[in-house]
């Protein structure tokens, strides 16, 4: 679990755009992964199933979610923390405002966009294992992660030159 939980998190608050619920989210996946162990066939990557499971649990979360009233509004530009090592007030900065474009921008991008920058680039995982986890060929998994990446860079030119101008 503590190898995990991060990646874990990270995938429900995408999904989720809550701290809190990501954090229940979370909580729930683990949870199930407990439960779910057993269906985990011998021979099979553990940290797309992993995924998958979570990526599930957060799809049904948010139907849940989307027949209940929100508590309270999100705010579009509450991110996660990055964790680094003590940088300057200006590189703090700097590197403050590059992952509050970079976010801005993934919150521009069609949610299967968005998803696919979030499995290869963030999870770092294979485009092996995305198309595992998605259950679609790997030939559109390579097609979705070169639009993904493209529509990104355009999003984040967009944003900045709106910001420079």
């Amino acid at each position: 679990m503590r190898r995990y939980q991060g990646r874990v998190f990270a995938v429900a608050f995408h999904y989720l755009r809550d701290r809190e619920e990501a954090r229940d989210a979370a909580q729930d996946i683990f949870v199930k992964v407990y439960e779910q162990l057993g269906s985990l066939r011998a021979g099979d990557a553990f940290l797309p199933w992993l995924l998958r499971l979570a990526r599930n649990c957060c799809i049904d979360r948010l139907r849940r979610l989307k027949v209940r009233t929100p508590a309270r509004a999100v705010a579009v530009d509450e991110v996660p923390e990055i964790p680094a090592r003590e940088p300057s007030p200006e590189e703090a900065s700097l590197l403050g405002a590059r992952h509050g474009l970079l976010y801005r921008a993934l919150a521009r991008l069609s949610s299967k966009n968005r998803e696919m920058i979030l499995l290869k680039d963030i999870q770092e995982l294979k485009l092996e294992e995305i198309s595992q986890l998605l259950a679609l060929p790997l030939g559109t998994v390579k097609s979705r992660s070169n639009r993904a990446r493209i529509e990104l860079a355009k999003a984040v030119r967009s944003l900045d030159a709106s910001f420079g101008a």
